[in-house]
């Protein structure tokens, strides 16, 4: 389950005790609206998005105005504004006004967990409000903390003092950002990111205010439940492939699953919610699906999750990869079987899929595992290429990428 945007994200990131803007729905009165705006001369208007929706402001959804008049005709532009994101044609359900923080710094901040160090990662730059990849390494830093111990201040500042950060921010950024690891490790989020965050200037010290918000949770995490989300945001438009994946929530382990592109040429079982945002990312347009099966599912479970996902997606795949990190619990052995005998089974229905399979994986039984889905694939005559839990999940995708680029030029 993923969030995104103000309207939902503000009062969560209270909860954390973390500066915020003021906000207004998109029934605020032309009176509420002259006042927030005379508070800076201008407000933010962005539309309202369910579900995990980026790059907005590169698509012109996002509207700075300077009048009460201007807010109203931005609103009727963006309350049902289309916006074409992860291949997929979605449409915003209202819009909210927000405060105008003036600031001569965009911090990014990104909470997540590492599946191959197990320990909790954070990326951190004071160059925010654009896509962190344009940014080169000496302007961003990725590091990574034990979750027995916690985000700490000294973190914080080792990160900023690396990337030579200016002096004036640290101290602030030192004091609030630990508070976003308690939200984070309280309520079952598997990603936490805000950016930007701006810096306001009051009365000579600054203060990191969150201007935006964006996070994906477990739903199988009871946890989140505290959270008391309004029932609204669930209310996605779903395809068929997830609607019957939907069915199997009422078994041990996770099924979230989300179609990236129907044309996609890379079908990807992600376990973790690092594999996934890994995945997802590097994959891009390539991938098919974005999924997170982790939480150790029974065979029963993972066999039925593998034969939907061949049903709908295999015969147009180049790549069949199964990414994850080191698993503490899932039972690897149990995992490669019921994807195998699913395999299988689909290559007597159907016939032989012409594809490649790629795996990287870690955990329990996982030489057992490995070996029956080796002996699995070689009686298909399908390739294969296996990769253990000491090779990065990033360089295991990018193999995948490369094998589908080599399919494509065939």
């Amino acid at each position: 389950m993923q969030i995104t945007g103000m309207k939902y994200g503000m009062p969560i990131i209270r909860l954390s005790e973390f500066p915020v803007p003021q906000i207004l729905e998109e029934n605020a009165t032309m009176e509420e609206l002259e006042s927030l705006i005379a508070k800076r001369g201008k407000c933010v208007v962005k539309p309202v998005f369910y579900g995990g929706v980026g790059k907005k402001g590169k698509a012109g959804l996002v509207k700075i105005v300077s009048s009460a008049i201007e807010a109203i005709e931005a609103k009727k532009q963006l309350f049902f504004a289309k916006h074409f994101f992860q291949n997929q044609n979605i449409q915003a359900n209202g819009v909210t006004y927000e405060e105008f923080i003036p600031s001569a710094y965009e911090v990014y901040f990104n909470l997540s967990v590492s599946t191959v160090s197990r320990k909790v990662n954070f990326t951190l730059t004071h160059n925010g409000g654009v896509d962190i990849e344009e940014l080169t390494p000496d302007e961003i830093v990725e590091s990574s903390f034990d979750g027995l111990t916690g985000l700490k201040a000294y973190h914080i500042i080792d990160a900023l003092t690396e990337i030579n950060a200016p002096r004036e921010i640290i101290s602030p950024l030192a004091q609030y950002l630990p508070r976003l690891w308690n939200l984070y490790n309280d309520y079952g989020f598997t990603t936490l990111e805000i950016n930007p965050i701006r810096m306001e200037n009051r009365k000579g010290r600054l203060v990191p205010i969150a201007c935006d918000f964006k996070a994906q949770f477990d739903q199988d995490n009871v946890h989140w439940k505290r959270l008391k989300l309004p029932p609204e945001i669930f209310q996605t438009d779903i395809s068929p492939f997830e609607a019957e994946i939907n069915q199997l929530r009422t078994y041990q382990g996770q099924s979230d699953v989300v179609v990236i592109n129907p044309q996609g040429t890379v079908t990807a079982f992600m376990f973790g919610g690092g594999a996934n945002s890994a995945a997802t990312e590097v994959l891009s347009e390539k991938a098919t699906i974005s999924s997170d099966f982790g939480g150790n599912p029974p065979y029963e479970k993972m066999y039925q999750i593998a034969r939907i996902t061949y049903k709908y997606w295999l015969e147009q795949s180049n790549v069949l990869l199964i990414i994850g990190g080191k698993a503490n619990n899932t039972d690897i052995f149990i995992t490669f079987k019921a994807l195998s005998d699913a395999l299988r089974d689909y290559t007597v229905q159907h016939g032989r899929p012409e594809l490649y399979v790629v795996a990287g994986r870690g955990g329990p039984n996982l030489i057992k595992g490995m070996t029956y889905a080796r002996d699995t694939l070689d009686s298909l005559n399908i390739p294969y290429k296996f990769f253990g839990y000491d090779t990065s999940m990033i360089d295991v995708v990018h193999y995948a990428v490369e094998i589908d680029n080599w399919f494509r030029k065939k």
